[in-house]
């Protein structure tokens, strides 16, 4: 079987891919031409069956809402696959492989999220009789393409993005503005559709060198890293464990706060939810970025957890510009900069009746450092309540029990006195605590960059 590139995946279903996106298009677009919002919907997992009829989800975990096979157990390739001489579940230095990281044959053919069940981190461990080199097989005929997570638009800044969006707005006599009697009535309850699998940066669907061709050279290796350490030697570094930050991009990720209260006024509408922690996001309706220190902010020029956020309305859509987010890891994804920003579009769903039922999201990321184009993520939310209705929602607060003893997550009780040096929170800790526990003897690239711990 001849595998694709990293910068290539295999052409699946074109002809049901073009039907799938001239139907969404026809049902989601935008009410008009736009240049920057409303393009046709990236393809949906559904629309990508295997030969078995079940799915194209690549690797060995069992999502709860998409029911499939492990290609091969116990270490065996599946039928037709000659495996590598070596991968990640087998190599004594990841670091030196990269002429294979753009073969999913070196990751098994697992995606992402498979990799980490591979160990039991989600359902029942396929790491099989001998780890890891037993490890399962996924699906090596099966990817989500490239093109359908990439940017359907010409810009390369979310500046130029925002600004193009803004005078589409002003040409129509806008940005519009309401008063309380008048701003739409989006305050409510949601909850974001189809679960896990609603979106290649669950991690799910997608083969790791797809994957991989998003990112440039220096965050490739910080993902096979994440890869290698998640599969070969089951030390994972989720931030959640220990009760670090979940970071901006963990808003889009498959258990990551996928219920919503919307709170709108005319001048600052709020987007609060809960996880590991609560995320809190303020849009604040028709004010500017300050551009005096390189990176847009609103406020002193520090970076947040969560980013800055400004935004206007057009019409009925609500567009908003994120900036000034402090650069981190969501686990099963890639890492990214202090230089993330993204363009987010509010489109509201209505009924037959021109009741409001949920909204479309639509959002570009840029990523100067490490994204090597913008790529796209399109969820749909549905109301499931009015503000104030069902359970009330509560303040989390993360209390840690878990730390990284000997670079191991490891359970402490009450009580126990241990040794544990903590890491550096804004040098890569997972990275640092990695190298200083599992990389000894490795030999590294020699940009100094590339490394978390020295």
């Amino acid at each position: 079987m001849k595998l694709k590139a990293i910068s290539k995946v295999a052409p699946v279903c074109l002809a049901a891919v073009a039907i799938f996106l001239f139907i969404a298009g026809g049902a989601h677009a935008a009410d008009r031409p736009s240049v920057g919002r409303g393009a046709p919907d990236p393809l949906h997992v559904d629309q990508i069956i295997g030969a078995d009829g079940k799915g194209m989800f690549t690797g060995a975990g069992v999502p709860d809402d998409l029911v499939a096979v492990v290609a091969a157990r116990d270490g065996k390739a599946p039928p037709g696959i000659k495996p590598l001489p070596i991968d990640v579940f087998t190599t004594k230095n990841f670091y030196k492989d990269r002429k294979f990281w753009s073969d999913p044959r070196y990751f098994r053919c697992n995606s992402p999220t498979a990799i980490e069940a591979q160990w039991g981190a989600y359902e029942v461990p396929e790491i099989g009789s001998n780890p890891p080199y037993t490890a399962a097989w996924g699906y090596c005929d099966r990817d989500y393409p490239r093109k359908e997570i990439v940017s359907p638009y010409p810009f390369r800044t979310a500046k130029a993005h925002y600004e193009a969006l803004l005078a589409e707005a002003k040409a129509k006599g806008g940005p519009t503005v309401y008063t309380q009697a008048t701003v739409p009535q989006w305050n409510g309850r949601y909850k974001r559709r189809n679960g896990k699998t609603s979106s290649w940066y669950h991690g799910a669907i997608t083969q790791i060198p797809t994957y991989l061709s998003l990112l440039t050279p220096e965050y490739q290796t910080y993902f096979v890293q994440q890869m290698y350490h998640d599969a070969a030697d089951n030390t994972p570094q989720w931030p959640g464990s220990y009760c670090w930050p979940d970071g901006f991009m963990r808003r889009f990720a498959q258990y990551g706060a996928s219920t919503m209260n919307l709170i709108v006024t005319p001048t600052l509408v709020q987007d609060l939810r809960e996880t590991t922690y609560n995320y809190l996001t303020q849009i604040h309706i028709g004010r500017s970025f300050k551009e005096d220190g390189g990176i847009p902010h609103l406020g002193v020029n520090v970076p947040r957890w969560y980013g800055e956020t400004i935004g206007f309305w057009d019409g009925e859509a609500l567009i908003t510009w994120t900036s000034n987010i402090q650069g981190w890891v969501a686990h099963a994804s890639f890492e990214f900069s202090n230089k993330m920003q993204s363009i987010e579009i509010y489109t509201p769903l209505k009924s037959a009746k021109g009741e409001m039922t949920g909204f479309r999201k639509e959002t570009v990321l840029y990523d100067e450092d490490a994204l090597v184009d913008p790529v796209r993520i399109v969820h749909y939310w549905d109301k499931v309540g009015a503000l104030g209705s069902g359970e009330p929602m509560q303040y989390v607060h993360c209390f840690q029990t878990i730390f990284p003893v000997k670079g191991a997550p490891t359970q402490k009780l009450p009580g126990e006195t241990f040794e544990f040096s903590p890491p550096d929170i804004y040098g890569r800790p997972w990275a640092q605590i990695w190298e200083k526990y599992h990389e000894k003897g490795m030999e590294r690239p020699q940009e100094k960059k590339l490394f978390g711990f020295q």
